[in-house]
């Protein structure tokens, strides 16, 4: 194998590693937004304008620096944060209940598993 592309794979392979972990605290207040997410869902938030206005913060919150930001500091952040959205659209359970699914997902990621 050439060195170019044996290099490319390395990196590309490295990616996940490269990924960002949430931290304990990043991983509880993201729980909160979630709870929150759900409260706004009874209380008559749609899918569509919840996940569209999500859309809009993460083009206002990439302006920042990664350091700068909060818990979205890359793709892989984005797509977990909509996916667990769409969850509490989807499947609708109690404010703490989505929370506590969260949380528990969140501490997985925290882990790197």
């Amino acid at each position: 194998m050439r060195p170019f592309v044996f290099g490319a794979v390395l990196l590309i392979a490295s990616g996940a590693a490269l990924a960002h972990k949430p931290t304990a605290t990043e991983c509880m207040e993201a729980g909160d937004f979630i709870r929150n997410a759900a409260l706004s869902r009874d209380s008559g938030a749609t899918r569509k304008f919840f996940l569209d206005r999500l859309q809009q913060d993460y083009v206002v919150i990439r302006a920042f620096r990664p350091e700068l930001r909060w818990f979205v500091l890359d793709p892989d952040d984005e797509d977990f944060l909509q996916a667990e959205v769409m969850l509490v659209f989807d499947t609708p359970l109690t404010s703490e209940q989505h929370r506590t699914d969260f949380l528990e997902r969140c501490a997985r990621r925290l882990a790197g598993l």
